[in-house]
C-alpha cells in the first residue's frame, strides 16, 4: 500500500507550480507569445506542458512548502523573474517598431495610422510593418526557442528556492529599457537623415522659386524618396534587429545567472 504525507504531495506541488509560475508569467509578456493571436489558453497549456517536462530536473529545498508564508514569496520571485525575462526581450521589438514610426514622422506618412493588434493603440503603418518583418526573422532564427532553452537553463544557475533577483539584476533591467530608444534611433537614423537632405533640398528650391507650390509637389517626392530609402535600408534593419537581440539574449543570460 502506498503511503502519501501532505509533505510530499506539497514538494510535488512545487516542483511543477514554481515552474509554471516562471514560465507563464514569461510566456504572458514574451513577444509573439504575448500576441492576442496566441489566446490564452494556450499560453497556459505551453506553459503547463514546459513545466511539466522541467519539473523532474528541478530541485525544490524539502523544507519549502507551497502553502507557507515562504513559498508566497518564492512564488512573488518567480513572477519577478519571468516578467522581467519577457520584458527585457520585448523591448527589442518595441523599439524596431519605434524606429519604424520615427521614419514614418519623416515621410509624411505619421497619419497612416492602424491599430496594433498586441497593445490595441494606434500605431503607424509603417511601424507595425517593421514589427511584423522581425517577428517573421524571430521565428526564422529560432528565437522562441532560445527563449525556452534560457528559461530551462535558468531553473539551474537561478534555482527556485534561492535569493532571486538582487539589486543588481534589478539595475540591469532598468538600464535596458534605454535600448528602446537608443535601438529605435540607430534602426531610424540612416532613414531620417536621407529624409533630412531631401526636405533641405526642397527648402532651398522654395527660396530659389517661392511660387512653386510644394505641397502639391514636394509630399509625393519625399514620399518616393522614403520608400527608396526603405528598401534600400532593409539590410540595415536586419543587422541592427540582429545585434540587438543578441544584446538581449545576452541579457537574459546574465540576468538568470549564468555565465557569458
Amino acid at each position: 500500500m502506498i503511503t502519501l504525507t501532505t509533505g510530499q504531495l506539497e514538494t510535488w506541488l512545487g516542483q511543477v507550480l514554481w515552474p509554471f509560475v516562471r514560465v507563464g508569467s514569461c510566456l504572458m509578456v514574451a513577444p509573439v507569445f504575448s500576441s492576442p493571436a496566441v489566446p490564452v489558453r494556450i499560453r497556459i497549456v505551453l506553459a503547463g506542458a514546459l513545466a511539466m517536462i522541467l519539473a523532474p530536473l528541478i530541485a525544490i529545498p524539502p523544507q519549502l512548502s507551497a502553502f507557507s508564508i515562504e513559498g508566497l514569496v518564492v512564488t512573488g520571485q518567480q513572477v519577478v523573474i519571468g516578467v522581467a525575462l519577457g520584458f527585457c526581450l520585448q523591448l527589442v521589438f518595441d523599439a524596431i517598431t519605434l524606429g519604424g514610426q520615427l521614419i514614418a514622422n519623416s515621410m509624411g506618412l505619421s497619419y497612416a495610422l492602424t491599430v496594433d493588434p498586441v497593445r490595441g493603440t494606434g500605431t503607424t503603418a509603417l511601424g507595425e510593418l517593421y514589427g511584423i518583418f522581425v517577428t517573421l526573422v524571430f521565428l526564422t532564427l529560432d528565437g522562441h526557442l532560445r527563449l525556452i532553452e534560457v528559461l530551462a537553463d535558468g531553473f539551474r544557475t537561478l534555482p527556485v528556492g534561492g535569493t532571486g533577483f538582487g539589486s543588481a539584476s534589478l539595475w540591469q533591467v532598468v538600464t535596458w529599457g534605454g535600448t528602446l530608444f537608443s535601438g529605435a534611433l540607430s534602426i531610424a537614423l540612416p532613414g531620417i537623415t536621407a529624409l533630412l537632405i531631401v526636405n533641405l533640398a526642397f527648402g532651398m528650391v522654395s527660396r530659389a522659386a517661392p511660387s512653386l507650390n510644394l505641397m502639391s509637389v514636394g509630399f509625393p517626392v519625399i514620399l518616393v524618396c522614403g520608400l527608396l530609402v526603405l528598401v534600400v535600408s532593409v539590410p540595415q534593419l536586419l543587422s541592427g534587429f540582429e545585434r540587438l537581440l543578441a544584446q538581449s539574449f545576452m541579457l537574459l543570460q546574465s540576468l538568470s545567472g549564468a555565465r557569458i
